[in-house]
C-alpha cells in the first residue's frame, strides 16, 4: 500500500498526541511505532545520524566476511535487474550497519541525501520504524511504505527486507530492496525473500562442505590412530564424526551435542583444532577421549533430543536434517508470516503445519486443513468460501460455512496448493490481500483473522515458470519456505519412528535389532506413510506366526513405485537389477570405482562415503543399487 494522506494524518496524530487507531496500520508496524515512542526516537529525524568511519566499516565487514562472501555474487547477479527497476539493494549486518549498497545510480544519489549509505546504522533505535530495523527486531520479512516509516527521513521511500538466517535460526544479517514510493512494485518483498533464501541455501552448502572436509580429516585420523577413541566436532559443538569404538558404544553419536556425549561415560583428554581445507580457517576440532566407566549407553532406543517447550505431535528423532526443519518452525511460528511447506508425499507436511499453528499466536483457534487436490474444481469455490441459503439448486437450507470461515481466529492449511485452478488462484490472491471473503450467493463480506499455510509435493517454482501458477500468488505464499526432508535423508530416525508408530497404534511387533537394520537399509520412496503401511502389514502377518523379516522386507524392494515428475525417483529407468560390469560406460566405471574406494576408506559407512564423494546420501544409495555394489 502506497503512502497516502490518510496515513500521513495517522502518523501526525500519533507523534503529536500518542493516539493511534489500531485499524489504520498493520499490527507489526503499529507495535514498532509504540516501541519507537517508548524509546524516544525522533520522528522528525530527516537523515541517518550514525555513520561508521572507513576504518570501523572495514572492521565490521571483516566480522561479517562469510556473509559478504556468499551474498555479494548473488547481489551482483541481480544488480542489472535492480538498476533497471529504479531500486537499490542493501546488505546489512546483525547490528544494523549497511555493509554494501548497489543499484540505480540516480536512486543511490537520492538515498545519500538522507545518509542512506554504506556504514550507516539503520536500526529502529536509530531511525525509527523501517524495513531493515523492524526485520532485525522481529526476525520476520517486512515491507514498510511511505509514512508507515516512523521518522520523516524515510517517508518518501518504499522498503522491503528479509532476515538471513543460519540453520539454527540465528540472524546473520538482513537483505533489503528500497526505492522511492513512485517506483514501488508489489513483487519487491518476493524478490527479497527469494534472494535471501538463496543466500541462506548457499551459506548452508558451504558449511556442509566444510563439514565434509572435517569428515575426511577424521577418516585420516582413524587410520593414524586406529586404537584411540575420538570424535570430531564442528564449530557448533555438534559431533559430525566419531571413531569406531565410540560409534559402537553410542550408535547415535553422530549428530549429538558434545555435552550430551560426555554424559555417556567419556571425558576429553586432548583437543586438536582442525582447519577448513578451502580457506585455512579453524572450522572444527578433534577431541581424543577416555572412558570414565560411569555408565554404558547401549540401549536400543536412546533418548532423542531434548523436548524443550515446543508442541509437536509427531516423533522428532535425532537427525540434524529434521531438527533443522523444526528450528525453522520454532522461528516462524510466533510470527504472522505466510509459510510454504515443500516435501515429497508422505513426509508429514501436515504435522509441520500443525506445529506452526500449535506454537503460534492463534493456537487456541481452529486448525482447518483441506486437500486442494482432492476437491473437484467445480466444488472448490463453495468448499473454500461457503454459500448462503438458496445460492444454487441443492444448497443446504441454512447455507454452508466454507473452510476459510471455519478457520477464522485460527489457521487454514491448504495442502496440494499446486492443484488449484487459475480462477481460484485469483480468488485466493484477493483473500490474501483483503482478508475478506464473500460466500457464494451472498452480498456481505466476512472479515478474516487467519493464518494461511500452504504445502505441495510438487515443484511450485517450476509451475510458475510453466505459467500454470500465478507468480504474484507464489510470492505471497512463499514468504517463509520450509522444506521437510524425505525419510531416506533421516535414516537415523527410523528406530524412533517405528517405536512411536507401534506405540500409537498398539502394534505388537518385536523390535529386534535385525528388523531395525533391515528397515534402515530400505530407501522408502513413500516416506513415513510407507513405513506406517509396512509396520501395519507386519502386524497382520505376525498374527499367523513368526516371520522371516528378511523375506518380507526384501519383497518391498521389488515393488514398483510411480514417482511424481517433480521429484526424483529412487530407481533410475532400466536400473532395477543393476547394470552389469561389461555394460558400463567409461564414465560409469570410473564412478563405480570411486564409490568402492570411498566405501573402503570409510570402512563400509555409506554416510561417510557419500561425504567423501561430495554427493547426497540418497544419490549414493541410488548408485549402489544401479551398479549392483
Amino acid at each position: 500500500m502506497l503512502s497516502t494522506s490518510c496515513y500521513l494524518r495517522t502518523w501526525e496524530r500519533f507523534v503529536s498526541e500518542g493516539v493511534l487507531d489500531s485499524n489504520r496500520l498493520n499490527k507489526r508496524i503499529m507495535e514498532s511505532w509504540y516501541r519507537c515512542k517508548k524509546d524516544q526516537v525522533n520522528p522528525y529525524l530527516n537523515k541517518g545520524k550514525h555513520i561508521l568511519t572507513d576504518e570501523l566499516l572495514d572492521i565490521q565487514r571483516e566480522k561479517n566476511s562469510f556473509l559478504l562472501e556468499v551474498a555479494s555474487p548473488q547481489l551482483s547477479r541481480m544488480n542489472q535487474s535492480i538498476k533497471d527497476s529504479g531500486m537499490m539493494a542493501l546488505l546489512v549486518d546483525p547490528d544494523g550497519y549497511v555493509l554494501s549498497l548497489s543499484g540505480n545510480e540516480k536512486i543511490l544519489d537520492e538515498a545519500g541525501k538522507i545518509n542512506f549509505v554504506e556504514g550507516v546504522c539503520w536500526t529502529e533505535g536509530e531511525v525509527g520504524t523501517n524495513a531493515i530495523g523492524t526485520a532485525l527486531k522481529t526476525g520476520e520479512a517486512v515491507m514498510i511504505q511511505g509514512t508507515e516509516h516512523y521518522s520523516i527521513a524515510s517517508h518518501k521511500w518504499s522498503c522491503s527486507a528479509m532476515p538471513i538466517l543460519n540453520e539454527d535460526g540465528k540472524i546473520l544479517g538482513v537483505l533489503d530492496i528500497s526505492c522511492p514510493v513512485e517506483y514501488y512494485h508489489p513483487s519487491m518483498l518476493g524478490m527479497v525473500a527469494n534472494l535471501a533464501y538463496t543466500i541462506e541455501q548457499e551459506m548452508g552448502m558451504r558449511s556442509y562442505k566444510k563439514e565434509l572436509a572435517l569428515t575426511q580429516q577424521s577418516i585420516e585420523l582413524a587410520e593414524t590412530y586406529p586404537d584411540l577413541p575420538f570424535i570430531v566436532c564442528n564449530h557448533k559443538q555438534m559431533i559430525i564424526s566419531a571413531s569406531k569404538q565410540v560409534r559402537k558404544k553410542i550408535p547415535q553419536s553422530i549428530g549429538m551435542a558434545l555435552a550430551d556425549l560426555l554424559n555417556h561415560g567419556y571425558r576429553i583428554v586432548k583437543e586438536n583444532p582442525l582447519l577448513s581445507k578451502e580457506d585455512n580457517r579453524i572450522s572444527g576440532k578433534c577431541l581424543f577421549l577416555s572412558e570414565n566407566h560411569v555408565r554404558e549407553a547401549n540401549r536400543l532406543f536412546p533418548a532423542s533430543m531434548p523436548s524443550e517447550r515446543f508442541a509437536f505431535e509427531g516423533e522428532r528423532g535425532i537427525s540434524e536434517s529434521f531438527h533443522n526443519t523444526l528450528r525453522k518452525v520454532k522461528l516462524v511460528a510466533p510470527t504472522e508470516a505466510n509459510v510454504y511447506i515443500s516435501g515429497e508425499t508422505g513426509v508429514g507436511k501436515e504435522l509441520i503445519a500443525k506445529a506452526i499453528h500449535d506454537n503460534g499466536m492463534r493456537k487456541k483457534g481452529p486448525f482447518v486443513t483441506i486437500n486442494c487436490g482432492a476437491i473437484p474444481k467445480d466444488l472448490m469455490e463453495s468448499e473454500l468460501f461457503g454459500y448462503v441459503d438458496g445460492a444454487f439448486t441443492g444448497a443446504k437450507r441454512q447455507g454452508h460455512k466454507g473452510k476459510f470461515e471455519q478457520a477464522n481466529g485460527g489457521t487454514i492449511f491448504l495442502d496440494e496448493i499446486g492443484e488449484i485452478p487459475s480462477a481460484m488462484q485469483v480468488a485466493l490472491l484477493r483473500v490474501l490481500q483483503e482478508r475478506k471473503i464473500v460466500p457464494i450467493g451472498g452480498t456481505k463480506s466476512i472479515s478474516l483473522d487467519i493464518r494461511i499455510i500452504t504445502a505441495t509435493h510438487r515443484n511450485l517454482e517450476k509451475l510458475v515458470n510453466e505459467g500454470s501458477f500465478r507468480k504474484d500468488l507464489y510470492y505471497r505464499l512463499n514468504v517463509y519456505p520450509i522444506h521437510v526432508p524425505p525419510l531416506r535423508e533421516r535414516i537415523e530416525d527410523i528406530p524412533y519412528l517405528v517405536n512411536y508408530l507401534c506405540s500409537n497404534n498398539n502394534w505388537n511387533i518385536p523390535l529386534t535389532e535385525e528388523l531395525l537394520i533391515r528397515l534402515k537399509d530400505y530407501h522408502w520412496p513413500g516416506n513415513i506413510r510407507e513405513l506406517q503401511n509396512v509396520l501395519q502389514r507386519l502386524t497382520i502377518l505376525l498374527a499367523e506366526g513368526p516371520l522371516d523379516y528378511g523375506k518380507v522386507l526384501n519383497s518391498m524392494h521389488s515393488q514398483p513405485v510411480t514417482p511424481h515428475d517433480d521429484f526424483p525417483s529412487w530407481e533410475e529407468p532400466g536400473d532395477k537389477k543393476g547394470i552389469k560390469g561389461n555394460e558400463l560406460t567409461i564414465r560409469e566405471k570410473i564412478q563405480r570405482d570411486l564409490m568402492i574406494e570411498a566405501l573402503q576408506k570409510s570402512r563400509g559407512n555409506v554416510t561417510a562415503a557419500a561425504k567423501l564423494m561430495d554427493i547426497p546420501r540418497s544419490t549414493f544409495y541410488k548408485r549402489l543399487h544401479k551398479y549392483g555394489i
